[in-house]
């Protein structure tokens, strides 16, 4: 057993001792108990068995490469998160009880029908958890959101006026199980007739041939003006492995071509209207983590570009705007970036806009601006780890540029 799953393994073994511990005193005995530790039975049955199909995959050092393992991931994320949540609940209800104890109020009041209502409700939280997490496993994972926001720059050249760009980010082909969820996401994409189709980078999770399978369906993209890469952190970590570094990065590279891509590593591209232009700028990762790569050149991404020319630049991860685009000189007007995915799981409401994501990114989602200077964060077209999405659905983003 890899070293790293023990102590997640003995957290697991004392949740499910704890409780079977409280449930099993809560039903006593009879027909309610039987269901119950049968139930409770095969779960632990099925979460044990795919920690070990996870340490297979570890040790064979192909965890994110192919889509086998979704389930058993799925299953185990999904269980522990829920019996985390389950676990706390109940031991602040038994928290509560053994204060009502010390103080006696138990015997003023009728203390057991109280006690069936609480555990009730605290099982149906749970249950409740379980199945939103079921679901962002199933159909939440392809349940597209298209994000539509029309921007207005004061400096965007009139010929410019309404240029619909579509932004994606983070497909991470080695996560889909089949090519039916990734085909209805570029269904959509075509149906919003972008000018420009731009992709913030990782298209896989761990290796350049997990998309092979879906190059055939990534090349249905279709834009006026073409559709334009960046690599992501998860692009570069196939290479690590290799003795021939650089066949693999050429065979990847023919690959985006196939699928119809220009990759922008550190350089830029001249989008030409009326006798206007727009410069699509686009660097390779670099991001303010240490084990994430920093091979972003945002100055040679530059080279070329006029002091007031207008600028969309492409970049995988938002923690480069705050290092390096906004101290830059150049006013850059718009950046795209992804990376962060929402965390896969949070709450995304008019009124309320939350995921764990906000704690490691200070810009972790949606539209940000400073000195007249735009961010947009996409939380991602796929999924990697958990192979679904709770709360955050994954984005197609439209946006409009406007002249004020």
């Amino acid at each position: 057993m890899a070293a790293r799953l023990i102590p997640f393994i003995l957290f697991s073994v004392f949740l499910d001792y704890y409780l079977y511990s409280c449930i099993r005193a809560f039903l006593g005995d009879g027909v309610a108990s039987i269901i119950f530790k049968v139930l409770f039975l095969v779960i632990i049955l099925i979460g044990y068995f795919s920690f070990f199909k996870l340490d297979q995959k570890i040790r064979d050092r192909s965890l994110f490469q192919g889509a086998g393992i979704n389930f058993y991931i799925g299953f185990l994320i999904s269980s522990i998160v829920t019996k985390i949540i389950y676990g706390i609940l109940m031991l602040l209800y038994d928290l509560v009880r053994v204060g009502l104890g010390i103080f006696r109020v138990s015997e003023r009041f009728d203390m057991p029908p109280r006690i069936f209502i609480i555990v009730i409700f605290i099982s149906g939280i749970a249950v409740l958890i379980f199945l939103a997490m079921i679901y962002g496993m199933t159909l939440g994972k392809f349940n597209y959101k298209l994000e539509r926001l029309s921007l207005p720059f004061a400096d965007l050249p009139k010929a410019f006026d309404g240029f619909k760009i579509v932004q994606i980010s983070d497909i991470h082909a080695g996560s889909y199980d089949d090519e039916k969820g990734l085909l209805k996401g570029i269904e959509l994409i075509n149906n919003e007739e972008p000018d420009v189709i731009l992709f913030t980078g990782d298209l896989v999770n761990d290796h350049k041939d997990e998309v092979n399978p879906y190059i055939r369906t990534i090349k249905k993209l279709r834009s006026k003006y073409g559709t334009f890469a960046v690599l992501g952190n998860h692009d570069y970590y196939g290479a690590y492995r290799q003795a021939d570094k650089d066949g693999y990065w050429t065979d990847f590279f023919v690959k985006y071509k196939e699928m119809g891509f220009e990759l922008l590593n550190n350089t830029s591209r001249t989008i030409e209207q009326q006798n206007s232009k727009i410069h699509i700028v686009g660097v390779e990762n670099w991001g303010n983590a240490n084990w994430t790569p920093k091979r972003g050149d945002l100055d040679l991404a530059l080279q070329g570009i006029q002091a007031d020319d207008f600028c969309i630049l492409m970049t995988h991860d938002p923690s480069h705007w705050d290092s390096k685009v906004l101290p830059h000189s150049k006013n850059i007007q718009l950046s795209l970036a992804g990376h962060t995915h929402g965390f896969q799981f949070g709450i995304n409401l008019p009124f309320l806009k939350w995921s764990p994501a906000q704690y490691r990114y200070p810009r972790w989602m949606g539209i940000y601006e400073v000195a007249q200077q735009y961010l947009y964060v996409n939380r991602g077209f796929g999924y990697i780890a958990f192979p679904g999405r709770v709360g955050m659905r994954p984005e197609i983003t439209v946006l409009t540029l406007k002249c004020l």
